[in-house]
């Protein structure tokens, strides 16, 4: 199959089922990089690092990087596209419906089962990335130091209101201190 094709039928076919937000479509995005063996597993969580950083949807972002590292750019505009094309099509349909059926009962039971389920998700892409990185597993049981920045981190963002790409940009530079 032809490499652009397979690109955006890869990227189109997780916009199109990917429930929950960016966040929630990295484990996704993860398995069909594996699957298609695009990239490393430690380029793909650098990558993820430099999707968060970036202005615009994790999701998005993760898509062009990789098509940009599969195919170049024009790898990236096709990935970009196909991540983002379903989302459009599907947000025009379901956004009328919504509005009419938003305080059914049985809509606002799917919502409430789709919460959890979601936030499921996002602590199984973080665990699995931690896994990964070395943080938690690995040689040693946790990373100390890793470990200090995850929860400085957390007890930052729930006591302040310190806008994410702040403590992003200050994680960049604690990091470069402890591990550089």
């Amino acid at each position: 199959m032809n490499a652009f094709l397979d690109l955006f039928i890869t990227f189109f076919k997780l916009g199109l089922v990917s429930f929950g937000g960016g966040y929630a479509m990295i484990p996704l995005i993860q398995t069909e990089v594996q699957n298609h063996h695009w990239l490393s597993m430690s380029i793909f969580t650098d990558m993820i690092a430099i999707s968060a950083m970036a202005p615009g949807p994790i999701a998005t972002n993760t898509a062009t990087i990789v098509g940009d590292k599969c195919l170049g750019l024009p790898g990236a505009v096709v990935a970009c596209l196909a991540v983002t094309l379903p989302s459009l099509l599907l947000i025009l349909v379901i956004g009328k419906l919504f509005v009419k059926f938003q305080n059914h009962p049985l809509v606002k039971a799917a919502f409430y089962g789709l919460r959890p389920t979601i936030v499921g998700i996002i602590v199984f892409a973080a665990v699995k990335f931690a896994l990964s990185d070395g943080i938690i597993g690995g040689g040693h049981l946790i990373d100390v130091k890793s470990a200090l920045l995850l929860l400085a981190a957390m007890v930052i963002l729930i006591k302040t209101r310190l806008h994410p790409a702040y403590l992003i940009l200050a994680a960049g530079i604690v990091g470069m201190v402890m591990f550089g």
